[in-house]
């Protein structure tokens, strides 16, 4: 079977035929990154969003950035709040705020909505964590403030219980857990109050209005996983990075479940994040296993969530041998291409796994083809941010 016959340029028309061969209409469709900053990757997103959202009705776009730094973003779009500048500087976890296609994507989204009634919205969908995790003071007090007694303590006992944000915040209790404090006394009983704050939460519901229930389930859902997680960046043993792995994507979860409320939207993250499959990587001489946010989200939507994994051809200077699924998309005649994944992986005879020299790119994985709901392939990608 010629691939041509399971792919086609990636435009417009081509996203709308795509989204009409799923057996459902999605609430969240995920666009995955094979690599962060990825110019040529960025700029295609935004004419996706662009697309879904005049012609397809799509309102909301998701990004795996800090969910609590994503609220300055989404006051900018919906209530002019801010400038563009401070918005990129502050809005993003990650450094995603330097990307040149995110200060595009606010920039238009903004544009948009100075012209609708209807306003489009922004979420960040990651914890305020990657390998170390953020302090849980601001999830903790926004929702403090926002209910009502009677509280489980006191507001100057919160802020005593907390301390200072430093402790934390160090960065060393990523490699070294006996520096984490996410097991004293303090913290256990921040759990505790954490816990029963969510519970009075949902005693307080109908008081609320409809902006405030959403922030303060963001909160709540925010102050509980921060809190998990320093308990679990105290744990010295093997099992660690394997859990905190798995605590991340369960956050992210939960957080892309809030949005699909509020469906359709556009998620972009990682391929490994959005995969339906169970993720695995190596960590030194360990291999981490855990299942990712879209998988944990296709659980719990099925057919009403969908995946676009992306693909590079050439990558820099990296170009993918012939027997690999890169290798042999790269016969297509078109510098952009959208494929039937499914479709793909019944025709394909055993491609061999890519091994790429970019570190941070992550190749398709040959045995996961049937997974994917369909494919983004970009024959070269130029402009790439070097990390680290």
């Amino acid at each position: 079977m010629d691939i041509k016959d399971m792919a086609r340029p990636l435009d417009g028309e081509g996203v709308s035929a795509f989204l009409r061969s799923l057996p459902a209409e999605p609430l969240l469709l995920g666009l995955g990154e094979a690599r962060h900053f990825v110019g040529e990757l960025g700029e295609l997103r935004n004419e996706i969003f662009r697309h879904l959202v005049e012609q397809e009705g799509y309102r909301s776009f998701a990004i795996e950035s800090d969910c609590l730094m994503g609220l300055v973003v989404d006051d900018y779009l919906t209530t002019g709040a801010g400038t563009l500048d401070d918005v990129m500087e502050r809005g993003f976890s990650h450094d995603f705020g330097t990307f040149p296609a995110n200060r595009e994507l606010v920039r238009w989204m903004r544009a948009y909505n100075d012209e609708h009634e209807e306003k489009l919205r922004f979420f960040g969908f990651d914890g305020p964590l990657e390998y170390w995790a953020a302090s849980p003071r601001q999830a903790l007090t926004a929702l403090y403030d926002l209910l009502e007694g009677p509280l489980p303590c006191t507001g100057e006992t919160l802020d005593t219980l907390l301390g200072p944000d430093e402790q934390w915040e160090d960065e060393a209790t990523a490699m070294d857990p006996s520096l984490s404090i996410g097991r004293s006394a303090d913290a256990q009983r921040l759990r505790l109050i954490a816990d029963d704050l969510v519970a009075l939460l949902e005693t307080q519901v109908p008081r609320l209005g409809a902006e405030d229930r959403e922030r303060a389930a963001l909160y709540g859902r925010t102050a509980v996983g921060l809190l998990r997680y320093h308990y679990w960046m105290a744990d010295a043993s093997p099992a660690r990075w394997g859990r905190l792995s798995a605590l991340r994507d369960a956050m992210m979860a939960a957080n892309l479940r809030a949005v699909a409320e509020r469906g359709p939207a556009l998620v972009f993250a990682s391929n490994l994040h959005l995969q339906r499959n169970e993720s695995l990587m190596r960590f030194g001489d360990q291999t981490l296993e855990w299942w990712s946010a879209g998988a944990i989200t296709a659980t719990h939507l099925g057919d009403r969530y969908a995946f676009l994994a992306s693909a590079l051809g050439t990558v820099g200077d990296d170009i993918p041998p012939p027997d690999t699924v890169e290798g042999l998309l790269s016969t297509l005649p078109w510098e952009h291409s959208l494929l039937d994944a499914r479709r793909l992986a019944e025709a394909v005879t055993k491609p061999v796994p890519r091994t790429s020299h970019d570190f941070a790119y992550f190749p398709l994985d040959p045995a996961q083809l049937g997974t994917i709901d369909g494919i983004v392939f970009l024959k070269q990608a130029v402009r790439l941010k070097k990390l680290g």
